[in-house]
């Protein structure tokens, strides 16, 4: 593996390119071009206020609009990552079978050009939080560790899709079920303190909030940004770095599934 990493490194400028074509594809012929950064969430934001904070009667959060959009800009990292990685291999099958590159460029670029779109949508953010009256605390300097945490679930969960979609094209269709189901189990709407602690399901009590946490990574990733982009405190220490050792774990094992099979790309792709 620390070869192959090597050689990853040797191939920087390819992952370059690759990110660097997917953001001018991205914004082709379009006229508001890189704005759909910043245009899309707030969009998003918009939307799920009237139906959330107005129609469902959530106003009891201060700053709703903030509260939503610290959530739903790394959920749209996430989930558009995953969901543009999944069918990589599959759109680049005229490349894999005629030119020799470290497969895993693929998934990783479109990784790496959704934290961009992220970034570049971060001044929005903060320049709305400003406005609606919120505050930006120092905390936000731990900010770059949560995205870190992410961006490794992100590709640990993109190398298992996009691999899986190669034998089985189902897989695709199926991520954007579970895609669907993962935003509304993940407090992106609602803070994870609404999830009651206590819980009997035949007959077992358990605490619900301590079980989304720890069997949905990105309910401890969003709650993260949350805390130190909303609530402006410091994010909760063991959940985080439980996180960060998943999110590890994840990306070493999507990593080796990856190497496992991608030989076999040309022949199935």
């Amino acid at each position: 593996m620390v070869e192959r990493l090597r050689e990853l490194w040797r191939y920087r400028e390819l992952t370059r390119n690759l990110v660097m074509r997917d953001l001018r594809t991205r914004y082709k012929n379009s006229i508001l071009g890189v704005a759909w950064s910043w245009l899309n969430p707030l969009m998003m934001m918009v939307v799920y206020t009237v139906v959330f904070n107005i129609l469902a009667g959530r106003s009891g959060l201060p700053n709703y609009p903030v509260f939503l959009l610290s959530a739903l800009l790394p959920w749209n990292l996430f989930a558009t990552s995953v969901s543009q990685a999944t069918n990589s291999f599959i759109e680049a099958a005229p490349l894999i079978k005629k030119v020799y590159f470290p497969r895993e460029v693929l998934p990783l670029s479109i990784v790496l050009g959704n934290t961009i779109n992220f970034l570049i949508a971060l001044p929005v953010f903060f320049a709305l939080t400003l406005i609606l009256g919120g505050r930006i605390t120092v905390w936000v300097v731990l900010l770059p560790m949560v995205l870190l945490v992410q961006l490794a679930f992100t590709t640990g969960v993109s190398l298992i899709t996009s691999t899986l979609n190669v034998f089985y094209r189902d897989t695709r269709l199926i991520m954007d079920v579970l895609l669907m189901a993962w935003f509304f189990l993940t407090p992106i709407f609602y803070p994870i303190t609404t999830v009651p602690e206590h819980y009997a399901l035949w007959g077992v009590a358990f605490n619900p909030r301590i079980w989304l946490r720890r069997l949905n990574p990105m309910a401890s990733i969003i709650a993260s940004y949350q805390d130190i982009l909303y609530w402006g405190v410091p994010t909760g220490w063991d959940f985080l770095l439980r996180t960060a050792l998943t999110s590890l774990v994840i990306l070493i094992v999507g990593y080796l599934i990856f190497l496992r099979y991608s030989p076999r790309f040309g022949e199935e792709v």
